[in-house]
């Protein structure tokens, strides 16, 4: 039996889908991501719903997330709050679960709806940039936005924004987002949240551009600075992986 459930009272009628879903995620619905964690999407009550699974914490942490720190699922589903209070788009949250062995953390459970955009920004790390500007200009303001609202995402990579372009207009979705600060984010800070995205230096420098545009920064500023932060964290990967794409930096 999980140790701690928690439902959104917008869902309650879904309690006996979720009690069950430690004993039922592994048959559940079509997956959509299996690494570390899984994510599955399941139809269920005419709703298109997705659970993602947390792998069990290392074992050093495992006491720390039952004592002490707030697991993953709970603050993804607490920072979902925070962000849709602020009028930012992420998948609606509808519970957390968290199970327990011997007691300390066991595997956590993150329960929202589906959303429906259907691309993100990994296709930005193939050239060329002509004919989605548009999109990379939206984006910068849209980050922009994000930050003046007090919004951090330590996680900004290619797999966490999600977009598409609906009637002419260009919609972005924040997902994984367990890992979020909420205060005052500087030019600085904001010119290095850009470092993880893939992309070549024009893509880099238009975002520079806007983004600096919209916050009422120095341009070419965020550009050295983005660059700059780019190159720092791409350095620091390609120690350790190989990345997939081409890199010029």
């Amino acid at each position: 039996m999980p140790a701690t459930i928690v439902i959104h009272p917008k869902y309650k009628e879904l309690t006996d889908f979720i009690v069950q879903l430690p004993e039922t995620f592994s048959r559940q619905g079509k997956v959509i991501y299996n690494g570390r964690n899984e994510i599955r999407v399941v139809e269920h009550a005419g709703l298109t719903i997705n659970v993602k699974e947390f792998g069990i914490p290392f074992f050093l942490n495992r006491p720390v997330y039952a004592w002490f720190r707030k697991t993953k699922a709970e603050r993804a589903y607490l920072y979902a709050g925070k962000l849709l209070t602020r009028q930012i788009c992420t998948p609606e949250p509808i519970a957390y679960i968290l199970t327990k062995k011997w007691g300390v953390i066991g595997k956590c459970y993150f329960v929202s709806i589906q959303v429906p955009l259907a691309r993100n920004f990994y296709e930005f790390g193939t050239p060329p940039l002509e004919g989605r500007e548009d999109i990379v200009k939206d984006f910068a303001r849209y980050t922009a936005c994000i930050h003046d609202s007090g919004v951090y995402h330590k996680d900004y990579s290619p797999g966490n924004i999600l977009f598409d372009v609906i009637d002419g207009k260009t919609e972005f979705c924040l997902v994984d987002i367990n890992r979020m600060e909420f205060g005052r984010v500087n030019i600085r800070k904001g010119c290095k949240n850009f470092a993880r995205l893939w992309g070549q230096e024009p893509f880099f420098r238009l975002i520079g551009q806007e983004y600096a545009q919209s916050r009422k920064a120095d341009p070419q500023t965020c550009i050295r600075l983005i660059l700059k932060y780019r190159k720092k964290f791409w350095k620091n990967f390609i120690r350790k992986h190989t990345p997939k794409f081409r890199l010029d930096i």
